[in-house]
Formats: C-alpha cells, structure tokens, sequence
C-alpha cells in the first residue's frame, strides 16, 4: 500500500513524478471563480475538451468549406470511411477485436438497435434483468422492450439486488436469481461500473452466468470505457453499449460506440434492423434495392455518421492510445487511493465512501454520515468553492480524477475546500 503524506509539497512531487502529466496542458480547464482555481473531479460525468477536438471539428469544417460534398472522398480524413477512425481506439479501450466495434448513434439509441437483434423474447423466456439502481436510461429502455413485445414489465423486469449494509452488488445474488428464474431470462442488461456507488461489477462472472442460464448479454458501459480495463472479445458479452462524453471526454452528446462480439458475424445473420450504412461499402452507392451486409459490427449502422461529433471522440482516443491504458489505470488507481486516503484521514467521522475498494475505478461516490437534506447542502457548498463533481439522488457526491487531465494537486485541494464546506455547516 502506498505510504500516502497529507501534505501540498508531497502532491506536487507526485505530479513532478507523474510520466502522464504533460496531458493536462492538453486539455481546457473551465475558468477561476472569485480567485479560485477550478477543481474539476467530475469526468464521470462530462470529461473536459482536449484542444485537439477544438483542432479536429475545425479541421472537418474547413474540409466542408473546401470540398464541399467531395469531403466524402478527398479530405485529409475521408467522411465516407470515417467512423473507421474511432476503430483502433474503441478495440483498445474494451478489449475487442476491430470488427467489434463501431462508433454510431448515442448510447441508448444503441441499446434499443442492438436489443432489436438480442432481446427476442418468446412466450416461456422473455425477462430482462437489470440492477437494482440502474441508470434510469437503462430502465426505461428495457422496460420500453418488455412493452414492445407485448410483457408487462412489472412481471417482466427482474432486479439484481444488493443484499448487504454496504449497499454493493454481489455476484452471487445474481446467481441466485438466475438459478430461481432463469429459464425465464432472454436479457441480462447490466452495467461495467454502476453509476450510483462507483463499483465495478465482475463482468467475465455476469457473462458466464448469463451464458450458463441461456440468456443473452448486454453490458452499458458508460462509467467503464476508458475507466476500467475490459477484454470483451474474452468475457463474449453478445453486445455493449457506451458513451463518449465522459471518461473518453469527446464532448456533450458525442458519438457513441458498440460492440457486437464476432460470434454474431455469420453471413447469414440479418436479425438487424437494416440501413444505408450497414450495406457494404464497395456497392453502398449503387443504390441497389437488395441489401448486402457489411461485415462484422458495422452491420448495425443504420446512417451515415454525423462528423462534427465524432471528429472530437477521434481526437480523444489518439490521446487514450499516446498515453496507454495501463498507464492511465495505474495513476488512476494511485488518485483515487490518495483521495480515499485524505477523506478517511481528515473527514471519517463525517463522510462515508461507498464505493467498494477492491472494486473501484476513478470514482467516489461519498454521502454524509449523517445527511438529511445536508448532503445536498454540502454539494452546493462545494460548488461555490469552485469545485465540479456531481449529485446523485438522493444523498451522493460524486467525484472522479481522471487520469488523463488531474493530478495529486487536485486531489490534495478537492480535501482542503471539502474542509471549508464542511466548517460552513
């Protein structure tokens, strides 16, 4: 365990030893507030803008400018292929193969189309589980399927519970679910981090359950792409979903990706909903009336991709790929440690953590021990002192140093103005 020291000069010579602390000058930081430097601890939710997006959406502008609809074929970055340029980062990022992945649509656009090919329910299997405090876009969407097909979803929505004080999910209530009810089971729709606590689910375990109770696989990966390491092609999920906008910091609403694993790929599957975009590209513009599918998960496409949104998500992978993966998840780790550290050090008697240690990746999710309507009021308080982290209902601050852009400086002045929020009452 790492001998942490509570202490300015101790952060600083931290960030002096930091190999990845030349990506912070790379990113925009939001401005002072009344002479305050800004604590941004809240890349779970929007990472902040690298330059190189600003460099990137201009760049597509002017091809636009220049080359009007030749942009397609003659730029420097081709708009007919450019999805493509996402490709090496997204497979890098989740473990995937190339031909898995894709960048397309947004998140639970994605989850509809890819559960339009996954959630097939008939009338003996055809329940969706999800957790207990799913983010409500999941909710909504699975409770939208069960509709669709004609279920209840009072009936056919099943929840993963947490059963202990902690509050945290274990791997082996699922399996007690799915050993009481999964012969009913078509859908495992199930998140890499949940949202709420921070705690990174055993997704190689949920996997392998749902493939041993004869369902199908779907994994949201919001608040773990770029986040946590994941072998997607190995676990064999039937399909994910992801954001760019928050760990992957390609800007708000920003291009999503997916995956779709290549047992999927056979030439005769076409249980997809179809469009121009998932024809294959060498006789996409012969505007013939029969479909020919592209290969691998760009068969999901339905149109072309918008190119001012996903220039930035192209932009911030580069990033991801210079600085590596296992670099970032080793200072992440290192950053969360120390901010775990500080707050138990100084604060214990007054804030709780609820994100599990030895399941955590760059968040913490903290409430007051004893909250009330307080805890919101010490978010606010927060804010005032020029700190950005996030409230989640009912009583959880979220904060999140990401790797990339924050330093054990951060860190280290996020405990001292929590101190002054705090002294404020």
């Amino acid at each position: 365990m790492t001998a942490y020291v509570d202490s300015r000069e101790y952060a600083a010579a931290r960030d002096r030893a930091d190999p990845l602390s030349s990506f912070r000058e790379r990113f925009y930081f939001p401005a002072e507030k009344d002479g305050l430097a800004p604590v941004y601890l809240c890349g779970n939710s929007l990472g902040l803008q690298p330059k190189l997006a600003e460099r990137y959406v201009l760049d597509e502008l002017r091809n636009w400018r220049d080359f009007a609809v030749d942009g397609h074929f003659h730029s420097e970055r081709p708009w007919l292929s450019y999805h493509r340029q996402a490709t090496a980062g997204f497979a890098a990022l989740t473990g995937a193969e190339p031909d898995e992945v894709v960048a397309m649509n947004t998140l639970t656009v994605n989850l509809h189309l890819l559960m339009a090919s996954f959630y097939r329910p008939t009338p003996e299997r055809y329940r969706i589980v999800i957790e207990e405090k799913a983010f409500p876009s999941d909710r909504y969407a699975a409770m939208s399927q069960l509709r669709l097909a004609g279920f209840d979803p009072d009936d056919g929505l099943l929840e993963w519970r947490a059963t202990n004080d902690a509050g945290t999910l274990d791997i082996r209530d699922l399996e007690a679910l799915l050993a009481e009810h999964g012969d009913s089971v078509a859908l495992l729709l199930l998140p890499g981090v949940q949202y709420y606590t921070g705690q990174v689910l055993d997704m190689a375990a949920v996997c392998r359950l749902g493939r041993e109770a004869g369902s199908r696989v779907g994994l949201d990966l919001a608040h773990a792409v770029g986040n946590t390491e994941l072998a997607l092609h190995d676990w064999a999920p039937d399909f994910a979903a992801w954001c760019t906008y928050k760990y992957l910091n390609a800007g708000p609403g920003a291009i999503a990706g997916a995956f779709v694993h290549s047992s999927h790929f056979s030439p005769e599957n076409l249980e997809q909903l179809h469009g121009w975009w998932g024809h294959e590209e060498k006789t996409r513009f012969r505007m013939l009336p029969t479909f020919t599918p592209a290969h691998g998960a760009e068969l999901w496409q339905m149109s072309n991709p918008p190119i001012l949104s996903l220039a930035p998500v192209i932009a911030s992978l580069e990033l991801f790929l210079e600085a590596g993966l296992p670099a970032l998840r080793a200072k992440s780790a290192d950053l969360t440690g120390y901010l775990d550290w500080l707050i138990g050090e100084r604060y214990a008697d007054r804030i709780a953590c609820i994100t599990p240690r030895d399941a955590r990746g760059a968040q913490l999710s903290l409430r007051l021990r004893d909250a009330g309507s307080r805890g919101r009021a010490l978010f606010d308080a927060l804010c005032a002192l020029n700190v950005t982290g996030d409230w989640r209902e009912p009583d959880v601050i979220r904060v999140a140093p990401a790797p990339l852009y924050n330093s054990f400086r951060d860190v280290h002045e996020f405990a001292d103005r929590l101190g002054t929020a705090l002294a404020q009452g």
